[in-house]
C-alpha cells in the first residue's frame, strides 16, 4: 500500500535519509529501529506527507504521495507524534473527536465515534477533563484515540504511523496500545511504529526495519533481525537474545553499553 522508491532527504546540509526503496503492507505491524539519528522519524515523516524527499517518490496504493490532496490523506492515515501537547483549554473527548475533522462528520458522529475510540484506549473517563490538566501519559491514551477515530471506517488503505508512542506509557498501557495496533493491522491497516524497546518489537511486530546512519540495513522478522550482533552494530550494547518454548517471541537482554562506544557514533534524522 505504500511504497517508496530510491528515496533521499536532506536539510539544513545534513543528508538524513539515503535511497530508501521498501514497500510496506495491509496488515502488517513494522517495528523501525534505529539509534538517535537513524533517520526513524523522518522516514515516517516522508510517509505521512509531512516532509518532502529531495530525490525520490513516496506511493500509496500506486499513486504518487504528491497527488494526494491534503483532506484524503488525512483522512487515510493518523499520526501519532512524539510530542502531542496541547497547551489551550480543550475538553480530551472535543481532542478525539478532531481526528474525524477530515471526514466532515457531524459533531453528533465525530462525538459518538471519539466515545468508541476512548472506551477502547481506556481513556473514557478522561472525556470532560481538559487536556492541560492530563499527565504525559493520559494524554498520550487520548491522542491515540484521536488517531484511531481518524481512520475509523476508511476503505481503500489506511494507515497507522506512530512515533515512539509508548515513551510516556506505563508497562500495562505500553501492551494495551501495541494490542491496539495489533487489532488495526488485522483489520486491514498499515502500521509502522518508532519504537526503542526491543522486546516490544519482538513481542509485538511482524516485521522489523533497521536503519542506520539514513540508510535501511535490515529488514525481516523479529528473530531475523534482533541478533547480539546486529544490537551491538546499532546501539552499541552488549546483548544476548534468547528464546523460551513458553514464549514464541525472542527475548533481548542488554547488558550494558560495549566498551568501545563513542558518543558521537550514529547517524541523522
Amino acid at each position: 500500500m505504500i511504497s517508496l522508491h530510491q528515496v533521499d532527504y536532506a536539510v539544513g546540509g545534513a543528508h538524513l535519509l539515503h535511497g530508501i526503496s521498501i514497500q510496506f503492507n495491509p496488515g502488517e505491524v513494522v517495528a523501525l529501529l534505529g539509534a538517535n539519528g537513524a533517520g526513524k522519524s523522518t522516514l515516517l515523516r516522508l510517509i505521512a506527507g509531512e516532509l518532502r524527499p529531495v530525490r525520490g517518490e513516496v506511493r500509496w496504493g500506486g499513486r504518487p504521495l504528491a497527488a494526494l490532496g491534503l483532506k484524503e490523506l488525512a483522512a487515510r492515515r493518523g499520526v501519532l507524534a512524539q510530542q502531542g501537547q496541547i497547551g489551550f483549554p480543550m475538553e480530551a473527548g472535543e481532542v478525539v473527536a478532531l481526528g474525524r475533522a477530515p471526514h466532515g462528520d457531524s459533531h453528533l458522529q465525530a462525538r459518538a465515534l471519539a466515545a468508541a475510540a476512548m472506551r477502547r484506549t481506556g481513556t473514557g473517563h478522561l472525556d470532560a477533563r481538559l487536556a492541560p490538566t492530563l499527565s504525559g501519559g493520559e494524554l498520550q491514551r487520548v491522542q491515540a484515540a484521536r488517531v484511531l477515530t481518524q481512520i475509523d471506517g476508511v476503505s481503500g488503505g489506511r494507515a497507522l504511523l506512530l512515533d515512539e508512542p509508548v515513551s510516556a506509557l506505563d508497562p500495562c498501557h505500553q501492551h494495551r496500545l501495541l494490542q491496539l495496533a495489533v487489532e488495526e493491522a488485522t483489520r486491514g491497516a498499515a502500521v509502522l511504529c518508532v519504537l526503542h524497546d526491543l522486546n516490544l518489537a519482538a513481542r509485538y511486530a511482524t516485521r522489523v526495519v533497521a536503519l542506520e546512519r539514513g540508510r535501511i540495513v535490515e529488514d525481516g522478522s523479529p528473530g531475523e533481525v534482533l541478533r547480539p550482533d546486529l544490537l551491538a552494530r546499532l546501539f552499541r550494547v552488549d546483548a544476548e537474545v534468547h528464546s523460551l518454548p513458553s514464549y514464541p517471541w525472542p527475548i533481548v537482554v542488554t547488558r550494558g553499553p560495549l566498551e568501545s562506544t563513542n558518543e558521537h557514533d550514529g547517524g541523522h534524522g
